[in-house]
């Protein structure tokens, strides 16, 4: 599965995108974000702020409770602003 960062997200981990075997234990959007927090230090600081980052699957955007089998493209940025 590939895994995308935009944004602040994108800078803290320094990385842009990952391909990734997720553990099978991963269901849902909100699972695949407390896995994120908990991989090690840099991702636990990148996702410290979990409750404000947006998740799209396949290019839509996701909900905490979807379910993300099937997805081949998983990506997390920061809300957008307007100005």
């Amino acid at each position: 599965m590939k895994l995308i960062y935009f944004a602040w997200i994108r800078e803290r981990l320094g990385i842009e995108e990952e391909d990734i075997t997720l553990p099978d234990t991963i269901k849902t959007v909100q699972d695949l974000l407390t896995w994120q927090q908990n991989r090690d230090e840099i991702y636990e600081g990148a996702f410290a702020d979990a409750d404000t980052i947006r998740v799209a699957l396949d290019q839509f955007h996701a909900e905490r409770d979807d379910p993300i089998e099937g997805a081949s493209e998983i990506a997390f940025f920061p809300p957008m602003t307007g100005g």
